[in-house]
């Protein structure tokens, strides 16, 4: 296919871990003016959805176009197979300069005999391995040029290209600022000191002291930010197109962020910002749903693989644990931690508009999942298809092409980034993509590709909750695997908390056969087809 001459650069920004409602333009609790600025230049998509409510899995079907019950990386914990295609390598054989640039985890924390993981430890902190990385290992996963950071907060997993840049800063001493490593196995600072232990605290990442010492000009928001900058700078003044990925670790737990951030909001003020579970609204979930009521609660029942045991406490239940002044404390660290990422969103599309690059450059900004701040009990992540964990926010705009100011229902899932990249850029879509390109949906034109239905997969952790939801414009229903005792059918005009269950109501049966036969079709309608059909027999 013959390529056009006006090719955009695309620039995809995500965000780990953002609730949908999380944006300046949808909560006037929140600051976050260059997400609205882009917003403004493009459209809001108020009904995207992950591929599944956990890392790794998503991330992958971001840049392979597949699902991740397809491409293999389908929980936490697994690797995407580096010869897996990806929608990098696609664009670089087009012409496209690739780059990712912030947060990766493609790969587990831990190497075994048949998983050899570039992010997991030693290899993590050796920092003469990740000096020469770009030289040696790239292209990775269709990135011509990486530089990683896999860390989250405070939390030990610090190291690879964001660690060297920390000590070009002259900040030698950057162990200080973070927690021993969450392995096991303790670090020693440069100075021979111990390491000092995790703070005590109830819920997931929460800190009795969430305002992080380390100097913002260190934080890897900032170098996330001035990276992907000079990313830009370098490639644009090569004449070519770019693809590149601007990956933001915030708002994922732990809660800190440094000042002037962490002071940004009072928490008093965010009372109504408090999700909060209705009592009787588990009365007809499935068992998990009301397990985590009980603090000690044994999820350790539902281990197949190994990596959990009896006693197992998982961190999306301490909700139930935490206090409504604890969760508004952390929900002012957590917004903080958008509005910091937002203002060096901003400085890259100041780079951009700098260079002359914004008219000709798709953006799309989205995170790989949503989190729980007290909806339904729960916080952060976790086997349950709620709304606030299943949606993302997502902003897509190309001036002079996709409407500015625009925002629309219609339904989008991230796994039809890639086919949508490809077909910006002019390239035909691979039969091995699972995804259908949006584009022209984005654009505001009329579309046979529009997406009736969305489907979300989610198996979880390895272990026996193993469950797939599809979603229409106005209906939800979720089924277990070897499960027919669960099953969740929300309607989400009547009950957009979801809070009644109709799975088991007699009155919706025609409607839940039908929305199995929805999800039946959209399954065989995902099915690979990586090859053409070039004759009769």
């Amino acid at each position: 296919m013959a390529l056009p001459s006006d090719r955009p650069n695309i620039l995809l920004i995500t965000s780990d871990q953002q609730h949908w409602r999380t944006l300046g333009f949808n909560n006037p609790k929140i600051q976050t003016p260059n997400l609205d600025r882009l917003a403004g230049l493009g459209t809001r998509f108020d009904r995207a959805y992950c591929a599944n409510p956990t890392c790794t899995p998503t991330r992958a079907s971001l840049i392979t176009g597949m699902w991740p019950s397809a491409h293999g990386a389908y929980t936490l914990g697994t690797k995407l197979p580096e010869s897996t295609p990806t929608v990098g390598q696609v664009l670089r054989a087009a012409g496209y300069r690739t780059a990712l640039i912030g947060k990766a985890h493609f790969e587990p924390l831990e190497s075994t005999a048949e998983v050899d993981s570039k992010e997991s430890y030693p290899r993590l902190r050796d920092l003469d391995y990740w000096r020469t990385f770009n030289d040696r290992c790239t292209p990775w996963y269709g990135f011509e040029h990486v530089e990683l950071g896999r860390m989250h907060g405070d939390e030990g997993h610090v190291g690879q290209h964001y660690a060297l840049w920390l000590q070009e800063q002259g900040l030698s001493h950057w162990r200080e600022f973070f927690q021993p490593r969450q392995d096991g196995i303790r670090d020693t600072p440069h100075d021979g000191r111990q390491a000092p232990p995790l703070p005590p605290g109830p819920g997931f990442g929460w800190r009795t002291d969430m305002h992080w010492k380390l100097p913002a000009q260190y934080h890897y928001t900032t170098w996330t930010g001035l990276r992907t900058n000079a990313r830009i700078e370098a490639v644009a003044r090569d004449g070519v197109p770019f693809f590149l990925w601007s990956s933001y670790h915030d708002p994922h737990p732990p809660y800190c962020v440094p000042e002037p951030w962490a002071s940004l909001y009072n928490p008093d003020d965010l009372d109504d910002q408090v999700g909060a579970f209705q009592p009787g609204e588990f009365d007809r979930m499935p068992l998990p749903h009301q397990m985590t009521r009980d603090p000690r609660a044994d999820f350790g029942r539902f281990n197949v693989d190994g990596h959990y045991t009896h006693g197992y406490h998982p961190h999306w239940i301490d909700g139930v644990t935490l206090t409504r002044r604890q969760m508004r404390e952390a929900i002012a660290i957590y917004y903080g931690m958008i509005s910091f990422m937002d203002a060096m969103i901003g400085t890259t599309l100041d780079t951009l508009q700098r260079l002359g690059q914004l008219d000709r450059t798709l953006i799309v900004f989205t995170s790989d999942h949503g989190h729980f701040l007290g909806q339904h009990g729960l916080i952060a992540k976790g086997p349950f298809h709620y709304e606030d964990v299943l949606r993302v926010p997502m902003i897509a705009a190309w001036p002079g092409r996709i409407p500015a100011g625009g925002r629309t229902d219609s339904l989008q899932t991230l796994v039809d980034y890639a086919p949508s990249f490809l077909e910006a850029a002019g390239v035909e879509v691979p039969l091995w993509m699972q995804g259908h390109s949006q584009l022209a949906d984005w654009c505001g034109r009329p579309s046979q590709s529009r997406r009736q239905a969305v489907i979300v997969e989610n198996h979880h952790n390895g272990a026996a909750v193993h469950l797939r939801t599809v979603v229409t414009s106005r209906y939800k229903l979720t089924v277990y695997r070897g499960r027919p005792e669960w099953g969740e059918l929300f309607d989400l005009q009547a009950d957009p908390h979801e809070r009644q269950n109709q799975y088991d109501n007699p009155a919706f049966a025609s409607l839940r056969a039908q929305l199995m036969q929805q999800m039946i079709d959209a399954d065989l309608e995902r099915e690979p087809a990586p090859n053409r059909r070039v004759a009769g027999a």
